[in-house]
């Protein structure tokens, strides 16, 4: 039998096969930011919608709001400063800002609930007649529960950190941990923005 091989077989055995040029664990963070992503779109829009059809009771937005708002930037920072202190191998330091980080995070929940606490002390219930609340219950508590998920990731991450497992050579995790955490920080901003000018 010849074994001759057709020189367009061989070029073509010789092509590079297409990839990603991502990491595919970096991919799929990103597929699924996109998703929360198209969550929030669509409830901001079903808010606007249902807005503009009536029967809609305007209160006033919890004041503590700004509160949280200033506790998860500053806590975007200090994940970020941890995340540097990664890339240069200061093992302590990035256990210490990990560590400020999830505080600051559990800090953002604690004032969430008191803003919830607010919203019973006037009258606004989950469920009732004031879709506005029902809204304004979904939409923070969505986020809050987003965050949870991001303050385990960031609890992880700070164990491996102890373990040695976090330094220059191997920062993935950090890294997909920062840019989960610095996401929710900027959804926070969006959702607090759309909610002083559409409310």
């Amino acid at each position: 039998m010849s074994s001759y091989k057709s020189p367009m077989v061989e070029q073509e055995s010789d092509v590079a096969q297409p990839t990603l040029g991502m990491n595919p664990k970096k991919f799929s963070m990103w597929l699924f930011l996109l998703s929360v992503v198209m969550i929030f779109a669509s409830l901001t829009s079903g808010y606007i919608v249902r807005k503009s059809e009536g029967n809609w009771v305007d209160f006033e937005l919890p004041p503590i709001f700004w509160v949280t708002t200033i506790i998860l930037v500053l806590s975007s920072v200090t994940h970020h400063i941890a995340f540097y202190q990664a890339k240069k191998d200061n093992l302590d330091q990035v256990k210490g800002w990990m560590i400020i980080t999830s505080l600051l995070g559990i800090g953002f929940l604690v004032t969430q609930f008191y803003a919830w606490v607010y919203l019973v002390g006037i009258n606004v219930y989950f469920v009732g007649n004031n879709v506005a609340g029902s809204f304004l219950y979904v939409l923070t508590g969505l986020h809050a529960l987003h965050l949870i998920s991001a303050i385990i990731f960031v609890l992880i991450i700070t164990v491996k950190t102890f373990q040695f497992k976090v330094h220059s050579k191997n920062i993935l995790g950090i890294e997909l941990s920062t840019t989960y955490w610095h996401f929710l920080d900027a959804l926070w901003i969006y959702l607090f923005a759309f909610l002083l000018f559409f409310h």
